[in-house]
């Protein structure tokens, strides 16, 4: 088979991926694709049936992994020459590709041409050879020669994220679907005692102490589950300090829900359970302290209650010398209203019945100071069987009281105390879950609508007259798509900066909610050309507000309700005389109860479709910048899903007459509806 038809099968989990490499490939001429597939067990497949000269695999998959096949595709088809096709960059990941007989690595920033040419040029391994200048991680050639898409935004975002990665003073990695470790922070190869380089391509589980089990379940629960993230606690592997560690997992996922690949975080947490463990043992020391502080009186008493003998410890304890006690009953020893129901004759009577009889209560020492006391009273008989006494022992558990008290207040303060402090590790943790979720989606979100409007465009440009109609509309779309992706990236991130440094400058005057609502519909109409929209605002119905940061909160209400709801999306207003509600609902399931909480805080993102979690904090900071507030509202009973609502201040009755118009179309709808 000659170089300008070689064949070749493209494995890659996002079918726009596929779509745009097919097309990419097709109008080249150079290549012919005889396979797609969409994950490891796909590609041996492929390679086994097909023989193709050429595969250009992705890394992270579900299923099985590129890094997991690549030996079986090898071994399937040893003539094909097998390029791994990823959005990470990194070194040792390109180590590793070559070690398991990848014919190159290409990152997916590459352009169509460069592509093609590091697809039908020589392996990465001849390209070292010839050449003294150091290759690339994504193409084998001199960095200075590398045709990437030029994007600012993407270097500023990608640069940052890589510096709070390598920074970072927990450990952090990147993971294929399938657990295999891409790129290590210093604080995780430090934490697992290896060099970062030789963490790439091993299996998250060989690094815990025979947990990997444990890892492989929670992988698949993350792959397939609702959860964004997840934790697990194991031992390290060959650790001999026997360190616990808490991994936190949190899926990357793209727009649509699909789990990309896999962000790790792992802490050292055995400080944390030593000191559990030794506030265990001081409650334990605690405890037995105050059971030891102990007083014992013991004596004996005839069957009628009259004290026959005394001892030292009841002499310490009661006050009394044996010659000032003896022959006297022990009533003595009990409050006067206690004495005077006869409940000392009581305690006898209880005793002969049952054997003994034990209580604890207030007693009376010779000098009337009472003390708090365990009493223990067991009938006597001699071998006959008969009846000659009791033996009484009274402890004094004043001291023991007391410390239970006071080891109660402390307990109670002691929980109080380690409550604020789990509530504020939750929330310190919560807040670098969410940073560490935004940081991995922002990449990922700019990475994807990049690399797909730059391969759409230049494709269109370059071969415009070699495409049929069909083509350049599906690219359209693809661009059209990307472009309001990031737009809306870029300005939510923009409007948090300004909000977070209080330096959103605001311009409120009277403005009619349809002019707002109109041009919010017309904005989401980018992303979203077939979804039902539709409107009931009052005419001439008037807020104060600043007329773009409204509409950028209705933007993001109806974009939140395309993307993780389902149209149509009915938008209504209601007058409250002194304010307004604006509420967007739509028909699909609603928020779940653990995510409901949480719906308006700051990188959120607690929705199974993506998202950088800055919108609904945008929303919400934008009403209050007006005045007002923004929550939602649990469904109504028959409602399929429940409301968000902006409440603004109202315009006064006659302000600002000369800015109210006549209104726009209050019901905007399309002739399609998704279901």
């Amino acid at each position: 088979m000659n170089q300008d038809s070689a064949t070749i099968v493209i494995v890659d989990d996002a079918p726009e991926v596929r779509l745009l490499l097919r097309t990419q490939f097709r109008l080249n001429g150079r290549l012919r694709v005889v396979g797609e597939g969409a994950d490891g067990a796909a590609a041996i497949q492929l390679a086994a049936e097909h023989q193709p000269a050429l595969m250009l695999l992705d890394v992270s998959m579900p299923g099985v992994d590129g890094l997991q096949a690549l030996p079986q595709v090898r071994e399937a088809s040893p003539g094909t020459r097998v390029f791994l096709y990823s959005g990470f960059e990194e070194q040792g990941l390109v180590e590793k590709a070559h070690e398991l007989g990848a014919a190159g690595f290409i990152v997916k920033s590459a352009s169509p041409e460069l592509l093609v040419e590091r697809l039908l040029g020589p392996p990465d391994a001849e390209q070292r050879s010839g050449s003294s200048v150091p290759a690339t991680a994504g193409s084998g050639r001199p960095a200075d020669e590398v045709e990437t898409v030029d994007t600012g935004v993407l270097d500023e975002h990608l640069e940052r994220f890589r510096e709070v990665f390598e920074e970072a003073a927990i450990g952090m990695a990147t993971m294929t679907l399938t657990g295999l470790l891409i790129r290590a922070n210093r604080a995780l190869a430090a934490l697992v005692q290896r060099p970062a380089e030789d963490l790439v391509g091993t299996f998250y589980g060989d690094l815990t102490d025979d947990d990997q089990d444990l890892v492989t379940k929670t992988l698949e629960a993350a792959r397939e589950g609702p959860l964004d993230v997840l934790q697990l606690e194991h031992g390290l592997a060959k650790d001999a300090q026997g360190r616990q560690v808490r991994a936190t997992l949190a899926p990357v996922r793209d727009s649509r829900g699909r789990a990309l690949y896999h962000f790790l975080q792992v802490q050292d947490v055995t400080a944390e359970r030593a000191a559990m463990e030794e506030l265990r043992k001081s409650e334990e020391r605690f405890r037995l302290l105050v059971e030891a502080v102990e007083d014992y009186a013991i004596f004996m008493l005839d069957p009628t209650g009259h004290v026959m003998s005394w001892n030292s410890g009841a002499q310490r304890s009661k006050g009394y010398a044996a010659e000032e006690i003896i022959g006297r009953h022990f009533r003595t020893f009990y409050p006067p209203e206690v004495a005077e129901r006869k409940h000392p004759e009581h305690e006898l009577a209880i005793a002969l019945e049952d054997g003994h009889y034990e209580e604890e209560g207030w007693r009376v020492r010779k000098d009337g100071s009472q003390f708090w006391a365990n009493v223990l009273i067991t009938a006597v008989f001699n071998p006959a069987g008969e009846h000659i006494g009791f033996a009484k022992v009274t402890r004094d558990t004043t001291q023991r009281k007391n410390l239970e008290q006071e080891r109660t207040r402390a307990v109670e303060a002691l929980a109080a105390a380690n409550g604020e402090l789990e509530a504020l590790n939750a929330r310190l943790q919560q807040a670098a879950e969410d940073q560490s979720q935004f940081l991995a989606v922002t990449a990922h979100e700019l990475r994807t609508p990049v690399g797909v409007l730059g391969g759409s465009a230049e494709t269109l440009a370059k071969h415009w007259a070699d495409l049929g109609d069909e083509d350049r509309e599906e690219l359209f779309e693809a661009m059209a798509a990307s472009t309001g992706r990031l737009r809306r990236l870029l300005a939510d991130l923009l409007t948090a900066s300004r909000l977070q440094s209080s330096a959103l400058a605001m311009r409120s005057e009277p403005t009619l909610v349809t002019d707002v609502l109109y041009d919010a519909i017309m904005t989401v109409r980018r992303t979203h050309p077939d979804d039902e929209i539709v409107a009931d605002i009052p005419e001439g119905l008037t807020v104060t507000a600043d007329r773009d940061r409204l509409t950028q909160a209705l933007d993001n209400l109806l974009s939140n309700a395309l993307r993780h709801g389902r149209p149509p999306v009915t938008v209504t207003a209601v007058d409250r005389s002194t304010a307004v509600e604006i509420r967007v609902s739509d028909q699909g399931g609603g928020v779940s109860d653990a995510v409901a909480p949480r719906l308006f805080e700051r990188f959120a993102t607690g929705l199974s479709k993506g998202g950088t979690g800055l919108g609904l904090f945008i929303v919400r900071e934008l009403a209050r910048a007006h005045g007002g507030e923004a929550r939602y509202d649990l469904p109504s009973p028959g409602a399929p899903s429940g409301a968000f609502v902006i409440v603004l201040p109202r315009t006064p009755a006659g302000a600002g007459d000369e800015a109210v118009g006549t209104g726009r179309v209050a019901v905007v709808e399309t002739d399609r509806r998704y279901p």
